[in-house]
């Protein structure tokens, strides 16, 4: 085998980076070269892949994944017009200019054979087209652009079997379209800049991708009339680097452990954490609460049945937990699942609903409002421990998981290049 140059281009996600930065070690496993341009937030979490770690000087670049270094606090708004601006101005219609000219630089520098995009980082995008470098883009949950039969992202809707619900996914996506579509006369002129033709969809970029890597299970996403482009490649299961050295002992006690987790970023979560916890001590189960790095374990209150950490090791946990109650993130669903574990889902927002619905559907956990009371998550909890029904959905579409996850899709479709003459002239 040959060995190739890659460079990621990524940005925080959160749950996003686990799976992106676990394509990377498996690459650096393989003997290959791997840059990766990436937020001071990530640079531990490259290090211990292997990879270079070269941070974004002109792109937005957050030091932490604290709440007061997030660059566009999705937490505060109140509607989705509101949301849709602020993504486009703080992530991707707004510093497109600057990820294009990291990138280019980067990739001027590196001289990769091929480019990983984060479908954040569409600016990422121009670059490596204008520089004349294939690029992928990563899906690291399910599949999020605009298909047929796929319901519209973002609102965890069920697929449409009838005539009204047909109709439901249309207007949806045609409000949807309108709303990305704001972002084309900046993203134009950043192609300009660079010499590239102008696109009509805010989504084109990401269509003149070679590949989109979905990073997830066909079995696990809804059915679709999928582009040529489009490849199922499997969950990536790994933990977060930061979580590799944290200490985890079982709890005391043979009562059922329920572990929960509810983002690895701010969400403005605390309130929603409290709630489960409060309920967790109306039920004679053991509970083992991870903050993650955006929450102080000490803002939250707990009794004796209840232990609340930073960080600890999900997949050491796992394999003793019960249920698993969550804010239904794409890379803690797939890890509880492939561990056959039910779901009690609280979706914040992002591709959240989108994940939760997934699960219900299948009979693997149940969905709540993230609002919903103490007594309400415990009576889930309840439910979701007392019948196996819905453990055994789990452990079915976790066997499904752990195959394709263990199957090695994703780094035979990074492997797949044909190499050529790069160009690395431009704007």
């Amino acid at each position: 085998m040959n060995a190739r140059t890659y460079l990621f281009a990524l940005v925080d996600g959160g749950g996003t980076v686990p799976p992106e930065l676990g394509a990377a070690r498996r690459l650096v496993e393989r003997g290959h070269h791997v840059t990766v341009l990436a937020e001071d937030s990530m640079a531990s979490d490259v290090h211990a892949t292997g990879a270079t770690f070269i941070p974004w000087t002109t792109a937005p670049n957050r030091a932490s994944r604290r709440p007061e270094d997030d660059p566009y606090r999705d937490w505060e708004c109140t509607n989705p017009l509101e949301l849709f601006g602020r993504l486009l101005e703080y992530q991707f219609a707004g510093p497109a200019p600057a990820y294009a000219h990291d990138t280019a630089h980067a990739i001027d520098t590196v001289k990769p054979d091929l480019a990983v995009c984060s479908f954040f980082a569409v600016g990422a995008m121009v670059a490596a087209q204008a520089r004349g470098v294939p690029f992928d883009v990563p899906f690291p949950n399910t599949y999020l652009l605009p298909v047929e039969g796929m319901p519209p992202s973002g609102l965890g809707l069920t697929p449409a079997h009838g005539p009204l619900t047909r109709l439901r996914d249309r207007v949806v996506r045609s409000l949807t379209l309108r709303q990305w579509n704001k972002g084309v006369p900046a993203l134009n002129a950043v192609r300009a800049t660079y010499g590239l033709p102008p696109v009509e969809g805010f989504f084109d970029q990401a269509n003149l991708a070679r590949k989109h890597l979905v990073l997830t299970s066909a079995e696990f996403d809804f059915p679709a009339r999928m582009p040529a482009r489009v490849r199922y490649v499997g969950a990536v299961l790994d933990d977060p680097a930061w979580t590799s050295d944290a200490p985890w002992t079982p709890p005391p006690g043979d009562a059922p452990l329920v572990l929960v987790a509810l983002s690895s970023t701010f969400q403005d979560q605390v309130g929603c954490l409290q709630r489960v916890i409060d309920a967790l001590a109306e039920l004679p189960v053991r509970g083992y609460v991870t903050t993650g790095p955006a929450v102080d374990p000490g803002a939250l209150t707990a009794p004796d049945t209840v232990t609340v950490v930073e960080a600890a090791p999900h997949s050491r946990i796992l394999p003793h937990a019960d249920a698993v109650i969550t804010h239904a993130g794409h890379g803690t669903v797939v890890r509880t699942l492939a561990a056959g574990v039910p779901i009690v889902a609280l979706p914040h927002g992002r591709d959240q609903a989108d994940n939760a619905v997934r699960v219900s559907v299948r009979g693997a956990g149940k969905t709540l409002s993230r609002k919903a009371s103490a007594r309400k998550i415990a009576a889930a909890t309840q439910q979701v421990l007392g019948d196996s029904a819905y453990a055994d959905a789990a452990a079915r579409l976790g066997a499904i998981i752990r195959h394709d996850a263990e199957a090695g899709a994703l780094v035979a479709e990074l492997e797949e290049i044909e190499v050529t003459e790069t160009s690395v002239t431009g704007g």
